[in-house]
């Protein structure tokens, strides 16, 4: 029980986080770090799951929805800007619980995170899969249904076959990314700020011209009364609301597996973290305003919400329409880097413990990169991606990074008291309120998910286990120090 949760010092990560340069290369700024962000969080969410939501839960009521699960991602954000700028390494969450928690339940996020990066990317990838076969299809060029559709889909409770081979163009863009990543970090982000530049700029052509077009009278009643079910309108609906567009926020996080690769990091850190996901949330409000404004919240339960309120438009704005695709290709395709970024290097820093076999932490001699556990990666989330329906992977998702959101803000109510005198670039303030409220508006959450989904996340966790006493505590370096 005792080699169960021993913790590593804080001395001892700190002095895991310096620079010796045999290791992660140091590339990255805070401007860099905010791009990160932003390119992990806008995607799926604003394009599609905004109009879903208005037309299913919340009505015009979306940006209060919004804005409730913005405040529980930003009381989630504090705290990993506290650990990221105390402990800048790059394992993320699962780092963070070895300091405070223990190893096992280090291995426990850390197996937990899984399901958020790496899965999200096969999620994502899906759904890029969806706009490139529309748009492609736009110009008269039609990718066979059998090589665009997952083979096995989940229905009724049962695995049925769907008669597609594999989704191609989702297994596609996991390997180029994949590649890119090997490439290099610097290169990566380059590539993530250009694709930034380009979905930032499309919401704010349609934020800017879309003013014009709101209709006051489709906000009225801006609470819709419920119908007799909990999460159909209503302010019931409204929180409900908040849980499902939660999947909207989730990227923010894996600006903090960038640490080992960022110049000045307890500063540029916390930047990285807050500014993303606070210039996120400002856009997440705007843009729902103008949705709801200009559409009918009755009429947004579509695939492309934000093209179709282009269409109510008439004529005037259908120029636009074009450059919201392109938008909404562009904000998967960074949300699928960053993700497809965070998972190797939280592999590494396993690795690097000794939970996970040695050959893991080798570093690519040219692009130092971690370039062995960035192709595994590549290869399961393209075969995920490949043969499973979006809505599995999307759950699986959810309940992943809202078990990792937490145990960090539990970490820090720990962390707070058994080590005070530890030194804290940034402090998360009013604890222990600020992490509680978090780890509130998470459990919430995680409850509110399909019972399907849990049985799933048992099954995850009962194979990490096997792997973690089978392996992982065997192998153990701080057992070993021991």
């Amino acid at each position: 029980m005792n080699q169960l949760f021993r913790t590593k010092s804080m001395k001892q990560l700190q002095l895991e986080a310096g620079d010796d340069g045999t290791g992660l290369k140091r590339t990255l700024n805070a401007t860099n770090l905010i791009a990160l962000g932003i390119g992990a969080i806008i995607g799926t969410g604003v394009f599609v799951i905004t109009g879903t939501v208005a037309a299913n839960n919340a009505g015009p009521a979306l940006v209060i929805s919004v804005i409730i699960s913005g405040l529980g991602c930003v009381f989630a954000g504090l705290c990993y800007a506290e650990f990221a700028a105390m402990i800048p390494i790059a394992g993320s969450a699962y780092t963070y619980s070895y300091a405070s928690l223990g190893e096992f339940i280090a291995w426990i996020i850390g197996w937990d995170l899984i399901l958020e990066y790496m899965f999200a990317a096969s999620t994502v990838a899906v759904g890029w899969s969806g706009y490139v076969t529309s748009v492609l299809a736009d110009f008269g060029i039609n990718i066979p249904a059998k090589l665009c559709h997952a083979p096995f889909d989940y229905i009724d409770g049962h695995w049925v076959a769907t008669g597609g081979l594999l989704n191609f163009p989702a297994v596609f863009v996991i390997v180029i990314i994949s590649c890119l990543l090997i490439l290099g970090i610097k290169e990566s982000v380059r590539f993530n700020n250009i694709i930034v530049i380009t979905k930032v700029t499309v919401l704010l052509l349609f934020i800017g011209f879309g003013l014009s077009y709101i209709d006051t009278a489709n906000w009225h009643p801006f609470v819709p009364a419920n119908t007799g079910h909990f999460e159909n309108f209503g302010w019931t609906g409204v929180l409900t609301g908040a849980g499902v567009i939660f999947f909207a926020y989730i990227g923010f996080d894996a600006v903090s597996t960038a640490a080992q690769e960022t110049i000045n990091p307890q500063k540029n850190m916390p930047i990285g973290i807050l500014g993303s996901l606070l210039i996120c949330t400002l856009l997440y409000v705007l843009v729902s305003l103008v949705l709801t404004g200009i559409v009918s919240y009755k009429e947004l339960n579509v695939d492309a919400p934000v093209a179709y309120a282009i269409n109510k438009t008439g004529a005037a704005l259908m120029w636009l329409r074009p450059f919201i695709k392109l938008g909404a290709i562009a904000g998967l395709s960074s949300v699928i880097l960053v993700m497809l970024m965070g998972q190797p290097r939280i592999f590494y820093t396993m690795a690097v413990d000794g939970l996970l076999p040695k050959f893991l932490t080798k570093i690519h001699p040219r692009f130092h990169t971690p370039y062995i556990t960035t192709i595994i990666v590549g290869v399961i989330a393209a075969i995920l991606a490949g043969i499973l329906p979006i809505h599995i992977l999307s759950q699986l998702v959810s309940i992943g990074t809202l078990l990792a959101f937490t145990i960090v803000c539990g970490s820090i109510i720990v962390l707070r008291k058994v080590q005070p005198e530890t030194s804290r670039p940034f402090r998360t303030p009013w604890v222990p309120f600020v992490p509680i409220a978090g780890m509130v508006i998470c459990v919430a959450q995680m409850f509110a998910l399909p019972t399907s989904t849990w049985e799933r996340l048992i099954i995850w966790m009962a194979i990490g286990f096997a792997i973690y006493f089978l392996y992982g505590i065997k192998h153990s370096k701080l057992r070993k120090k021991d």
